[in-house]
C-alpha cells in the first residue's frame, strides 16, 4: 500500500499527467491507478508578508492571495502544481495566520488537501529552514522521491512545468535551480552565470545579486539568466548537501520531531546563501515562458494587460483626461478621476489611500515599516478580516462601538463563544442564520434581527446553501478582537 494510503482517505484530482490518470477531485481515491513514485512531489512556500503590495496585500493577508483576477497568485500555482503532482502530494509551507488561507482557497478550486499536507513554521525563519521542513516530511512519508519547490506569489506560464518534468533526470545528480531569459535588463531580480551543458541544463558558474542597469546589460550580454527562485531536489541530493554545508540545521531536523523545538535552535538562512551559492553541484535549466514575481506594484503594471492609453485599472469607474500610463485600483465602486497625471500609482482602499510614482513602488515596504512602528493595526489588517468560516467588513468603529457585515458560508460556523465587555445585536441581510445563545437554539430570516447580551455563550451558523449576510452591532465600553473566550471551534483555534 502506498503511504498515502495508508495516512489518508482523502480525494485527488482527475488529469492526465504525463500519461497516467488521477481521479477526480474529491470523488473516488487513487487505489491502484498508477505508481505514484514515478511522480514528483510538490512544495509550496507560503509564508510571506504584504508589505511590498500594501494596502492592497497585508501582513494576515499577504499577495498569495490576493485575487487580481478570478483566481488567487496562490491558487494558480496550486493548479501548476497539479501538472507534476496529485493532490496529496502536494505540501505548502505557511504559518498558523495564513493556514485557513490555504486550506480554504484550495477548497475553493474543488480540492480537498490533507492537513497534515499544511506544514506550520512556528517562526518565519527563510527559506532554508522552510525547504528543509517540507523535504524532511516528504522523505519520512514517500522515502526517495523528487520535489519541485515553488514560490506560491509567481506568475508562471503552465508550460513551464513540461520544462520542469523533464528536468528530472538530471535531479539525480545535481540540485536544480531553474533559470529565466531576461527580456529586460532588471535590477530586481538576482542572476546565474551558466556553463557547460548537461543534458536539458547547465553547470552553474555563478550566482549573482541583484545589479544596477548597467551591470544588468553587462549580465545579460554573458548569457546569465534571471533568477527564478523555483527548483527541483532529489531528496538523498538535498540532504546530503545540507548535511555538508549546514550540517547544524541537519542535525536538528534529524534528531527532533518537535518542529517548535526546532525552529528555535536553527537561525535564519536562504537556500541560496545555504546551499546554492556554496554546493559544486548545482545546475540550472532554462525557462522560457513568461514569469514574474509581482515584487511590487510596477511590476504588476508591466505584467498585466493595459488600455489604449497603458493605464491598468481596476475595480473602479475611471475618467482620465491626459493620464496616461498609471495604475488605479479602488474598492469602493467609486469613480476615479486623474487629470494630467502620468505613470503614478493610485491604490485607494476603505482605510488606506496609496498614491507613488511607479519608479518609487519599492519604498512601499518603508510605509509598512512606519505603520508598525505606531503600533498601527493598518500595517496588518484591512478593514475586511478572512476567517476560516467566511469573513467580516468593519464598517463603522469608535471606542464605544462597531459595526460588522459578516458573511458565513453555506455549512460553516463560527466559535461557541462569549464576551465579557460588549453585547451584540445582529441583523439578518442574506440568507438563514441558525442561532446559538445559551441553551436556546433557532433560526432567523430575512430582515428579523436578535440581541445577544454581555456574558452570554452564542453561536452563529449557516445551516444553508448560499452565504448569510448579517449586520452585527457592537456595543460596549471595550469592542476590540480579543474580547473572546471560545469553548468549542470546528477550526483548531484556542
Amino acid at each position: 500500500m502506498h503511504p498515502a494510503d495508508r495516512r489518508s482517505s482523502k480525494k485527488i484530482p482527475f488529469s492526465y499527467i504525463f500519461g497516467c490518470p488521477f481521479i477526480d477531485k474529491k470523488h473516488e481515491t487513487h487505489n491502484n491507478v498508477c505508481n505514484w513514485r514515478n511522480f514528483i512531489k510538490s512544495i509550496i512556500l507560503a509564508g510571506g508578508s504584504g508589505t511590498r503590495l500594501w494596502p492592497l496585500s497585508r501582513e494576515k493577508y499577504p499577495k498569495q492571495f490576493l485575487k487580481l483576477n478570478e483566481t488567487s497568485l496562490f491558487q494558480d500555482t496550486v493548479i501548476r502544481c497539479l501538472e507534476i503532482s496529485g493532490i496529496s502530494e502536494i505540501f505548502v509551507v505557511t504559518n498558523e495566520s495564513q493556514k485557513f488561507f490555504v486550506s480554504g482557497q484550495i477548497e475553493e478550486l474543488g480540492y480537498d488537501i490533507p492537513k497534515e499536507n499544511i506544514l506550520l513554521e512556528p517562526v518565519g525563519k527563510n527559506t532554508l529552514p522552510a525547504i528543509t521542513y517540507g523535504m524532511h516530511e516528504i522523505k519520512m512519508l514517500f522515502g526517495k522521491a523528487v520535489v519541485g519547490i515553488f514560490s506560491s506569489d509567481h506568475i508562471l506560464d503552465k508550460n513551464a512545468m513540461l520544462t520542469i518534468k523533464e528536468s528530472e533526470s538530471l535531479a539525480s545528480e545535481y540540485l536544480l535551480t531553474f533559470g529565466i531569459e531576461p527580456t529586460s535588463p532588471h535590477t530586481g531580480y538576482g542572476y546565474i552565470k551558466p556553463s557547460e551543458q548537461i543534458g536539458i541544463g547547465y553547470k552553474v558558474s555563478e550566482f549573482r545579486e541583484k545589479p544596477d542597469a548597467t551591470t544588468a546589460r553587462k549580465y545579460i550580454e554573458e548569457g546569465c539568466l534571471w533568477n527564478s527562485g523555483m527548483f527541483l531536489f532529489d531528496t538523498d541530493v538535498f540532504f546530503e548537501e545540507l548535511e555538508k554545508y549546514e550540517p547544524d540545521i541537519a542535525a536538528e531536523f534529524t534528531n527532533s520531531e518537535d518542529i517548535k523545538e526546532i525552529y528555535e535552535k536553527i537561525y535564519s538562512i536562504s537556500i541560496d546563501y545555504g546551499i546554492m551559492e556554496r554546493s559544486d553541484r548545482i545546475a540550472v535549466v532554462k525557462l522560457q515562458e513568461r514569469w514574474s514575481d509581482l515584487g511590487n506594484f510596477n511590476s504588476i503594471y508591466e505584467e498585466f494587460e493595459k488600455d489604449a492609453n497603458s493605464n491598468l485599472v481596476y475595480n473602479c469607474d475611471d475618467v482620465l483626461i491626459d493620464s496616461p500610463g498609471n495604475l488605479i485600483y479602488s474598492k469602493q465602486d467609486k469613480v476615479v478621476s486623474l487629470i494630467d497625471v502620468t505613470n503614478m500609482i493610485v491604490v485607494d482602499t476603505p482605510d488606506a489611500l496609496l498614491i507613488c510614482p511607479k519608479t518609487s513602488s519599492q519604498k512601499v515596504k518603508d510605509v509598512v515599516s512606519a505603520l508598525k512602528d505606531t503600533n498601527d493595526e493598518r500595517a496588518e489588517l484591512h478593514q475586511t478580516v478572512y476567517r476560516p468560516w467566511g469573513s467580516y467588513t468593519i464598517l463603522e468603529n469608535s471606542d464605544g462601538h462597531k459595526i460588522k457585515n459578516i458573511v458565513v458560508l453555506p455549512q460553516k460556523k463560527l466559535s461557541l463563544q462569549l464576551h465579557h465587555h460588549r453585547s451584540e445585536h445582529w441583523v439578518v441581510v442574506k440568507g438563514m442564520a441558525c442561532v446559538q445563545a445559551d441553551e436556546e437554539h433557532y433560526f432567523l430570516r430575512q430582515g428579523e434581527s436578535t440581541f445577544i447580551r454581555a456574558g452570554m455563550k452564542h453561536r452563529l451558523s449557516n445551516p444553508g446553501k448560499v452565504p448569510l449576510e448579517i449586520i452585527e452591532v457592537q456595543l460596549g465600553d471595550y469592542v476590540e478582537e480579543d474580547d473572546i473566550i471560545r469553548f468549542d471551534d470546528d477550526y483548531g483555534r484556542e
